[in-house]
């Protein structure tokens, strides 16, 4: 009877071809192509600009020291900017010197340099927050307030001819202030003119032709 010859088992690795290496392996090592992560650096292949950009950066102080007429400009920029007509100019004018005269003479005893000192920054917010297309109003409307908050301050007799007489007089008196807070407004506005009339100059030259 005829028998089949069987080969005997071969037992350990084969010869002539090398072990798979790890990667290569399912059950000792990782899964077969996944890709090894590399630690992101300058050595290794990392973006220095995405390493930059992904560092937290912390927010440089803002100076606030300098000399005191740029910190007065840093001051009234954060100040509120509201646009006021012609009217609301000369209403909002002559009612803060009002409310001022009635203090100062509350306070001061109806003193007219300090009404006048108070005047001035007045006359400059009024001419700051007219807006554009009215700005010729605010030099008029700034003298005409200074006579209406001039009337709570202004000492007089009894009577109406009384009273008149003495803003007549507080009038001529204070003549300096008026005038200073007058020509305040009026810098502001020729300055602020000047400053519209070059931007629409550059507005202008920056126009595409058609």
């Amino acid at each position: 009877m005829e028998q089949h010859g069987t080969r005997p088992a071969q037992y350990g690795p084969r010869r002539g071809r090398a072990p798979l290496p790890p990667q290569g392996r399912g059950a000792g090592g990782a899964a077969v192509g996944r890709p090894v992560a590399r630690p992101a650096g300058p050595g290794a292949g990392g973006d220095p600009r995405r390493q930059a950009a992904a560092q937290p950066t912390t927010a440089r102080p803002v100076a606030r020291s300098g000399p005191p007429v740029v910190r007065a400009l840093r001051a009234l920029r954060g100040m509120p900017n509201p646009r006021l007509t012609g009217l609301g100019g000369g209403l909002f004018c002559a009612a803060v010197m009002l409310v001022l005269g009635f203090l100062d003479r509350s306070l001061f005893g109806a003193s007219l340099t300090v009404y006048g000192v108070l005047f001035l920054p007045v006359s400059l917010l009024t001419a700051l927050w007219v807006r554009r297309g009215d700005l010729l109003t605010a030099p008029v409307v700034v003298p005409i307030a200074f006579a209406v908050g001039l009337v709570a301050v202004a000492d007089g007799g009894e009577g109406l001819g009384g009273r008149l007489m003495a803003l007549v007089t507080a009038l001529a008196t204070e003549a300096g202030w008026l005038y200073g807070g007058t020509l305040v407004a009026g810098s502001t506005v020729i300055v602020r003119r000047v400053r519209l009339l070059r931007r629409r100059a550059a507005a202008a030259r920056n126009r595409p032709p058609v």
